[in-house]
């Protein structure tokens, strides 16, 4: 397996990973490649855009039209 070496790393940042290392019981190490895995092949979140030209066409605008109610009688009573 390859090798990665990070150099002038900020001392408070070696600081809060030997931290989080300890809360979950690790190595700095090997919360480095945890942190490194999860930030960078975790799956790409879709945008509101793409999620919306995502959907299918399921009709026309006039399919899904709203009725209005004209017995304007309070639900909640």
């Amino acid at each position: 397996m390859p090798n990665l070496i990070v150099r002038n790393v900020n001392e408070n940042i070696i600081k809060a990973l030997k931290t989080r290392a300890g809360r979950h019981g690790t190595s700095a190490e090997a919360e480095h490649r945890k942190i490194l895995a999860q930030a960078l092949l975790k799956p790409r979140k879709r945008s509101c855009v793409e999620a919306i030209t995502a959907m299918p066409n399921v009709g026309k605008d006039s399919d899904f039209k709203r009725v209005q109610d004209n017995n304007n009688r309070n639900v909640l009573d």
